[in-house]
Order: structure tokens, then sequence, then C-alpha cells
């Protein structure tokens, strides 16, 4: 290999650690400035449930550093969360140089939209769907069981959910990238309405835990934002692949000229 083409590739990798150094640098920052209250943000995360347990009953920690660790791995995961616009931008910036100018300028507003999205996306989760589930979840017991959750199983579950949703939340962002590229349109997302409601079932089957309720409360959701998705995908249709067009006549005539 010729040193002209390792330049290239040692640029683009250092390159690379800087917005990964930066990424994590940002993780670490929060990380840091929450650790301390890592014990009252579990309390928050643990208050949908409980608030359904039954009077007395408690939640446990079956391993003996559970008490620890568990609210130490749960203020990680929200430091990532929050962290999020910072880790989207590094990848942005990245990949930035090799975009084009149409290009860059839907970055923008994309990067800002997704970020949004998946905050609501937890929140919906958090102040909606953990009050129905878990009092739903907490009634169904069999006569004789006290549920008496387990810190860990519990931060599995919630994260689960906090994931599912946040990226189901995506959904319109999504629709609006595929036909901005040219790679569908509205009226043939119409058309598959049925497939998509049925699949929004098979989604939520697959990225929630095994109950019905989980799976439903994320389906609907995932559907409306379906719709949403492709009411406002018919101001995109094709431009991206318009724009690529009139890109590449751009450089033909200047080819041409030269």
């Amino acid at each position: 290999m010729a040193v002209e083409d390792t330049q290239p590739l040692i640029t683009h990798l250092i390159e690379l650690r800087k917005r990964l150094l930066n990424s994590i640098i940002a993780v670490l920052v929060i990380f840091l400035a929450l650790v301390y209250f890592a014990n009252d943000i579990y309390q928050i995360v643990s208050a949908p449930l409980i608030k359904q347990m039954p009077i007395g009953s408690t939640m446990i920690a079956t391993d003996v550093a559970s008490p620890f660790f568990t609210p130490i791995k749960l203020t990680i995961y929200v430091s990532i969360f929050l962290s999020a616009p910072v880790i989207l931008y590094q990848i942005w910036a990245f990949i930035a140089p090799a975009l084009y100018k149409h290009e860059r300028k839907l970055v923008t507003p994309l990067l800002i939209s997704s970020s949004l999205l998946f905050y609501i996306g937890i929140a919906f989760a958090y102040f909606v769907v953990f009050p129905l589930a878990f009092g739903f979840l907490t009634k169904t017991a069999p006569i004789g069981v006290v549920m008496s959750t387990d810190i860990s199983k519990y931060l599995d579950f919630v994260m689960t959910l906090f994931m599912a949703f946040g990226v189901a939340f995506e959904v319109p962002v999504a629709i609006i990238l595929l036909c901005w590229m040219g790679v569908t349109t509205p009226e043939a997302l119409k058309q598959k309405r049925p497939y998509i409601f049925v699949g929004a079932f098979v989604v939520g089957m697959l990225l929630t835990p095994p109950d019905i309720f989980s799976q439903t409360l994320l389906a609907i959701p995932m559907y409306c934002l379906f719709e949403v998705g492709v009411f406002f995908s018919r101001y995109y249709v094709g431009k991206g692949r318009r724009d690529m067009e009139d890109v590449q006549e751009d450089e033909d005539r200047s080819e041409k000229d030269s």
C-alpha cells in the first residue's frame, strides 16, 4: 500500500478516535455529576412499581452486591441517555465531510427530532405505560403470592421498555428518511397499512417483555407514529434523490466546461 493511500486512512482513524473520546468524556462527566444521586435516581425509576405494590410489600435484593451496583448501573444508563445528543453530534461531525451540502441541511433537524422523539418515548413509557402495566401486573398475582421484585430484575425490565419505546418513537424519522431517499412513497406506505398494523404488534412482541399488556401499549403508539411519519413524509418525497441528480448534473457540466 502506498503512503498516499495510508494517509487518508490514518486521518480518518485519528478523527474517529477523537469523536469516540468526546462521546466517552460526555458520558463520564454526566455520570460523575449524577453518581452521588444514584440511589435517588433508582428510587425515581422504581416509583411506578412501588406505588402499585400491595401495602407492606417491598422490593428485594437477592444478591449481596445488588444494593450497591444496581443504582450505579442505572446511573450509567441514564448518563448514556442524557448524552445521546452529544453522541449523535459526534457521529454527524465524523461523517459530515463526506456529505453533500443538501444532505448536511437535513442532518441538523434530523438529529434534533430523533433526540426529542427518543426522550418522548422514554417519558411515555415512564408516565403512561409503567403505571398501567404495573397496576395490571400487580393485580393479577395469584392468591397467596406476595409480589416482591428483585431490584436488578426490575432494572433489566424497565431498561428493556425504555429502549423499546425510545427506538419505536423514531418511526416518523425513519419513514421521512426512506421517502426522502426515494426508497418508498407515502402512497405505497398507505397501501401497506394492514401489514404495518400487524407488524407493529410483532415488533412489540419482540422488543417488550412477554406480556400482552406491554406489547399492546408499544404497538398502538408505534402505529400512530407511522401515520404521523406518512403525513409529514409527503413534503420530502424523493427530494434526496432529486438533489443527488442535480449535484451529478452540476458535476458533469463542470467537467464538460473544463
